[in-house]
């Protein structure tokens, strides 16, 4: 019996080794000898597509229809990542901008009237001016709900009665 103990001591012990616990590796941005680059992070082989940028790509060149649903995730959206600084009301005086941050453009302004929807979905993309990307923190299909609601804010500040008859007499 005690033979049979050592034998089975002797085999399990025989497995251990450092091989798996310490392996020779590469850390981000390590000189790596093996690459006449001598790097070791690898750059990405040609033609590379990352899984679901092709389906993101098409999203974000397609916007969703508008409907009540859609405006009210842009509001959602709008309130959380955009009033900070561009305010409630879409004028550029949020919270952030009354502490003492640059303000923002008014979405009321005339070159921002006129603006094509992919302005604004381009600048929540890659930012624009003081304002960095939020492309990491907001999908596609948000954005394109935040642009709806945009065109919402700037639509109710310049609307009329005549526009908008079933408001007369609910509004001063």
């Amino acid at each position: 019996m005690r033979s049979v103990i050592l034998l089975g001591a002797l085999v399990l012990l025989t497995g251990c080794d450092f091989s798996m616990t310490q392996q020779k590796k590469y850390t981000t941005y390590s000189p790596a000898e093996l690459w006449a680059d001598g790097a070791s992070a690898r750059p990405l082989p040609d033609h590379v597509v990352a899984q679901g940028d092709i389906a993101r790509e098409s999203e974000s060149k397609n916007p969703p229809p508008v409907t009540p649903a859609l405006l009210k995730r842009g509001r959602e959206r709008f309130n959380i990542y955009c009033s900070p600084c561009h305010g409630f009301d879409g004028r550029g005086n949020g919270m952030v901008v009354r502490r003492g941050f640059p303000a923002p453009p008014s979405y009321l302004e005339r070159r921002l009237l006129t603006a094509p929807a992919s302005t604004f979905y381009d600048a929540i993309t890659n930012g624009y001016g003081v304002m960095y990307s939020y492309s990491s923190r907001v999908e596609p299909r948000d954005r394109w709900a935040i642009v709806a609601y945009i065109r919402a804010l700037q639509l109710s500040q310049h609307a009329t009665l005549a526009e908008a008859p079933e408001a007369r007499g609910k509004v001063p």
